[in-house]
């Protein structure tokens, strides 16, 4: 019997999902996370935006066309939303954001075998292990829905973590969950509890009031850190990041780059920018534009604001449509140009990869800040290696084996 399990959404959901494969295995499934003939399938959805709901609800009529007769388990932010929109479509079990272990005692009703209180580690699928530390979300930024269907913060205890490193076998680990930055029992504790990890440690995306020195110096004594910050903006304009419910201003968001570049020079800093947000100006817009430049960004994930009902933004009058298009292609081509930049800062320069995915010809991979590579020929995956970075291709640098 297989089993897809297909994810939309944040690396939590991907890491949730993992455990969910790695818990239908131990019945004795064959499992797979592409979509492709099965006999049940599971549906981790997303609702971070309507496009995102839009695409959770076309799942169903998705997988469908692989098999009609099949079973489909849909779990995720956005059957928390709407459940009965899933039940409506032909959904055979539908649960919620949380408490995912309820998918596996659903299996177990219909196909026999174990129910389980929680879920396993997750397996590893790929050549970098998510491992969850926290969930939930107390922030209710004014955009925001996901602290209504995720919940409160909670947080797994260090020793639980480490645990769970400690049977990893993936050459990278990244540290993730809805908001890493209230992880209860402290981001620097945890950090300094893997100082003696021999695999490359990456953070989730991170908020500004928790970069400090102790944190940056607990990352500097890691063994592989990868000096790659998401560092979570939404704006650059201050009026903005106030309406947004944000907690932080313009002057210091860039005064937390500046600390990061102090302890890490190299360090790729990426971030978040909404175009169109329900207050914003023309000028709330420069401002945007602007902080790309003068924070240093490696990277911009720029996306038209999405008003979501339930929220308080939802009230506030919107952008038109045009102007929030108009300011997206902007900013989209201003996050362009500082990407290339980034990465023409270290032409010639030797990093470290490890090797990803072949396509044929290239094999590719990230460096430790983060910049895509591809080499030619096919490297071993899962294995690091000394690149020099030749010339920009693509979303990032062609580059050869350095010995």
């Amino acid at each position: 019997m297989k089993a897809v399990v297909f994810t939309l959404g944040c690396k939590v959901n991907e890491s949730e999902s993992a455990s969910i494969m790695a818990a239908l295995e131990n019945m004795g499934w064959e499992t797979d996370d592409k979509l492709s003939y099965a006999d049940a399938y599971v549906l981790n959805t997303c609702a971070v935006t309507r496009e995102a709901e839009k695409k959770s609800r076309q799942l169903i009529a998705r997988v469908k066309k692989f098999n009609p007769q099949a079973k489909i388990f849909v779990c995720g932010c956005a059957s928390e939303k709407d459940k009965k929109c899933f039940e409506e479509r032909g959904a055979t079990f539908v649960s919620g954001a949380r408490h995912k272990e309820q998918i596996i005692k659903a299996f177990s009703e219909i196909y026999g075998g174990c129910a389980i209180s929680e879920l396993p580690f997750p397996k590893q699928t790929r050549t970098r292990a998510f491992i969850k530390i926290q969930d939930g979300c107390n922030n209710f930024c004014s955009y925001c829905i996901i602290p209504y269907l995720r919940g409160r913060e909670v947080s797994r205890t260090v020793e639980d973590i480490l645990k769970e490193v400690s049977s990893n076998s993936c050459p990278e680990i990244v540290l993730n969950g809805i908001n890493i930055s209230s992880y209860s029992y402290g981001l620097e504790n945890l950090v300094r509890a893997l100082k003696d990890i021999n695999v490359r440690i990456r953070l989730g995306s991170l908020e500004c009031g928790v970069i400090t020195d102790g944190l940056l110096s607990a990352l500097k004594e890691l063994k592989d850190f990868a000096p790659q910050f998401h560092l979570s903006l939404q704006s650059g304009s201050t009026a903005v990041l106030k309406a947004m419910n944000r907690h932080y201003t313009r002057e210091e968001y860039i005064e937390k780059c500046a600390k990061i570049y102090k302890y890490f020079p190299d360090a790729a800093i990426t971030a978040d920018i909404i175009a169109g947000f329900a207050t914003e100006t023309e000028q709330d817009f420069l401002q945007s534009l602007s902080i790309i430049d003068e924070a240093g960004f490696a990277r911009v994930h720029a996306f038209a604001f999405s008003p979501r009902e339930g929220t308080v933004a939802y009230k506030m009058k919107d952008v038109p449509p045009d102007v929030k298009s108009e300011r997206l292609h902007r900013l989209l081509a201003r996050a362009e140009r500082a990407s290339k930049e980034y990465c023409e800062r270290f032409l010639g320069s030797i990093r470290t990869i490890i090797a990803e995915e072949y396509d044929g010809v290239y094999t590719s991979g990230y460096t430790e800040n983060y910049i895509r590579v591809y080499a030619a020929g096919k490297l071993s995956q899962g294995k690091k290696y000394n690149v020099k970075l030749k010339y920009l291709y693509k979303d990032g640098v062609i580059a050869e084996v350095n010995g």
